[in-house]
């Protein structure tokens, strides 16, 4: 009998295993084809949006929502870039949107999705968990970060000890907060913030800040001149300028609470970091895309990127002026279908002129902090100036940043960074000039596409201080390139690796980086000769001088397939640093 009992248990484990382990039944299989319509909910609460933050950090949701973090993800012309080197070297892959969109990357968005085909939470780009859900010191380059999944109420990491939300949680009632989905009423908030130090350090801005692709070019060096930098000896971090009080300098911190929850100050006297992250960025994306405004509420909240993309800003839709001539008939407009109501046209209006408010506020700051690491003094004369002589002089530029080289950031095509002086005779005419811009707002250098054509002059005395790419894998000796791709000469499409380690050659076989840039506390002298023709009569001239800064060229624009709007952005943001002007005698 004992013997049987064991036979049939034995049988019965048996068949409870083939069940266990049995292959997939095409039910099995036809029910597992069926998306899980939580799945996708349930992901999206683990990456908690910036908007979120907000109902208690509104202040550093106000700074952050215009920053070049908070538009990296948005950015069209970084769209551009990505999917054109993408197009040119397919074996570089997701290597761009981990960094420029890191939750979208970990949420398996496709590489090459277009924004409207995206998350809400990849969108925001360098967004609040980015930074406040890692909790390890990678100290690695090119993106080679984490980000903890997690519900708005999962611990955060910050550089503080968290103690006052600790008295947030354990009086939550009368701080009407929930800490989890079965308190009921109260707003949302993290049971907990935990110290993480690395987040002060520099060393936590590698991971974005340093960049070089599989060839060895080195696109972000920021990290390299910084570690060799006179503030990082001094101990001075990267967060002590980029989001101190005064932008771009290590002047300290304001003083504010770190949040504001149901009315009442948390931690009134601590430290405020700027998380506008005050750099020479800007962004030429729709206002209706960008800055983020927590106020897309009711029929905006459906708007959609491509909606925004057909609202015309520009001719002042929705605006009392425009909505007036409208209703009079004397603008007779085929509206797109979600722009058709006068009153979501008003709605938007009202929306993009905050948004534009808060570009004009970057704009300050982005002039605060190019004018608060640079210096320009001169001019300097050499020798006597008299009239049918030529007139020399210079110009001294000086990096006063002493964090990292002028400019920085990325390289190669961009950043832009040069001098623009010209001579005034006593008639008050402009005779001279050098850093003068083509008839699309590019320097009249090499890849000025009217010089190349012949319709201005190259301009020979040109101070610039852009990054070139030198390559002799085109055609002939050295050659300037603004995105050089090692390409197989079989016209194979992926990037070559070199054959030996970069680390030997110091830069990728056939192509290297001709820095121009002026390096922490540094100098560099700006000479200029006038013609004598140009000087013929004596009298009181005028020398005027700006230094003049831009994200990206336009011929560069064109190359990844910019579009006309983007173009004109681009330099509608160009900015003028320093300008003066000298009044001086020729005998």
């Amino acid at each position: 009998m004992l013997k049987l009992i064991k036979r049939n248990a034995a049988l019965l484990l048996g068949v409870l295993a083939l069940i266990v382990n049995m292959p997939v039944t095409a039910q099995s299989e036809a029910d597992e084809d069926k998306t899980d319509p939580h799945a996708e909910v349930f992901n999206l609460n683990q990456y908690p949006l910036a908007s979120e933050c907000a109902k208690c950090h509104q202040t550093i949701y106000d700074e952050w929502r215009s920053s070049n973090h908070a538009y990296a993800s948005i950015s069209p012309m970084f769209h551009k870039f990505e999917q054109r080197i993408n197009d040119l070297a397919p074996t570089i892959g997701n290597f761009c949107v981990r960094c420029h969109a890191q939750v979208g990357t970990q949420l398996g968005e496709a590489r090459e999705a277009p924004l409207w085909e995206r998350s809400e939470i990849a969108r925001e780009g360098i967004t609040c968990i980015t930074c406040h859900r890692v909790n390890e010191k990678y100290g690695k380059v090119n993106g080679d970060r984490h980000i903890i999944p997690g519900e708005i109420y999962d611990p955060v990491y910050g550089a503080s000890d968290g103690s006052g939300l600790a008295e947030v949680v354990a009086n939550s009632k009368s701080y009407n907060v929930k800490l989890s989905e079965k308190d009921g009423r109260g707003k949302p908030i993290h049971n907990a913030a935990i110290q993480f130090t690395n987040l002060q350090e520099s060393e936590f801005c590698v991971s974005c800040h340093q960049v070089a692709v599989n060839l060895g070019i080195k696109l972000e060096v920021v990290w390299d001149q910084y570690r060799a930098s006179p503030a990082k000896k001094a101990g001075v971090s990267c967060q002590d300028c980029h989001m101190s009080k005064v932008p771009g300098v290590a002047a300290g911190f304001d003083k504010m609470p770190s949040a504001i929850v149901d009315g009442e100050e948390i931690n009134p006297d601590r430290d405020h970091h700027n998380h506008a992250f005050a750099g020479p960025g800007y962004p030429i994306a729709h206002p209706g895309i960008f800055p983020h405004n927590s106020e897309k509420r009711g029929v905006l909240k459906r708007r959609t990127i491509e909606d925004w993309l057909q609202f015309d800003y520009i001719a002042g839709w929705g605006t009392r002026k425009f909505e007036k001539k409208v209703k009079s008939g004397q603008i007779d407009i085929d509206f797109p279908k979600p722009w058709r109501k006068a009153s979501t046209r008003r709605a938007a209006a009202k929306m993009i002129e905050d948004n534009l408010e808060k570009l004009e506020e970057k704009r300050e700051l982005r002039k605060q902090v190019m004018e608060n690491g640079s210096k320009i003094d001169g001019p300097f004369f050499k020798g006597k100036m008299r009239a049918g002589k030529p007139l020399k002089f210079g110009y001294k530029i000086t990096n006063i940043n002493a964090g990292h080289n002028l400019p920085s950031g990325s390289l190669g095509a961009q950043p832009e960074l040069w001098l623009n002086v010209a001579l005034i005779n006593p008639q008050g005419e402009a005779v001279w000039e050098s850093g003068y811009v083509d008839s699309n707002g590019d320097m009249a250098d090499l890849h000025s596409l009217d010089v190349r054509a012949g319709k201005i002059p190259h301009d020979d005395q040109l101070f610039n201080l852009q990054t070139k790419f030198l390559t002799t894998n085109v055609k002939g000796t050295d050659r300037e390139m603004y995105l050089p791709v090692n390409f197989d000469i079989d016209q194979i499409p992926f990037l070559r690796p070199p054959g030996q380690p970069t680390t030997v050659l110091n830069h990728p076989p056939f192509v290297r980086m001709e820095g121009r840039s002026i390096p922490p506390l540094g100098e560099r002298m700006a000479n200029y000769k006038v013609p004598a023709d140009l000087v013929k009569e004596p009298g009181k001239y005028k020398l005027a001088v700006r230094m003049r800064s831009r994200a990206e060229p336009i011929y560069f624009m064109r190359f990844v397939g910019a579009t006309t709007e983007m173009e004109r952005e681009m330099n509608k943001w160009m900015l003028d640093i320093h300008p003066y002007t000298v009044e001086f005698e020729i005998n």
